[in-house]
């Protein structure tokens, strides 16, 4: 099982190098509709209900999305105290933000080597038995890989205007 999600992990994550590649400062703060989610002065736009319509995200506001919820991930599978969203802070356009992700990575692969994926998951389904940390890994491979598309789909309407 550590095997199989290491790989589609692996897999996810080789198709957001390709994007982060060609990223420019510039790209992280396009903003693709008049309605979006964006980074302003450090802080990420939020709705504590979802808005009908949802706001089309940037990619600073995606890039963000990504470090909040993998870092209260990594605090669950560590033992530390989950941090708020409030908390966790963008690092900024282009190399901040990439390097942000790169090492997010790293931690993660680190936690996934040694893991006990049968044990309970503590994120994102507390208290729930029936789902394992394997879940809790999964649902970081689902999550990451549904961001990639999204800045992936963000980086070719940018690059095609």
């Amino acid at each position: 099982m550590r095997d199989l999600l290491r790989w589609q992990f692996d897999l996810t994550w080789s198709l957001l190098e390709l994007h982060l590649a060609e990223l420019t400062a510039e790209d992280f703060r396009w903003e693709p509709s008049a309605y979006t989610w964006a980074v302003r002065d450090g802080v990420p736009d939020w709705a504590d209900t979802e808005p009908d319509p949802i706001p089309v995200p940037t990619i600073a506001w995606v890039t963000w999305h990504i470090g909040w919820w993998w870092s209260v991930t990594l605090d669950h599978a560590t033992g530390r105290t989950p941090r708020d969203r409030t908390e966790i802070g963008w690092p900024g356009d282009g190399e901040p933000a990439v390097k942000w992700l790169r090492d997010l990575r790293t931690e993660w692969i680190e936690v996934l080597a040694d893991i006990d994926l049968a044990a309970p998951a503590p994120f994102p389904w507390q208290d729930d038995p029936a789902m394992t940390v394997a879940h809790m890994a999964g649902w970081v491979n689902s999550e990451l890989m549904k961001n990639v598309a999204e800045i992936g789909q963000l980086r070719l309407l940018r690059a095609s205007g």
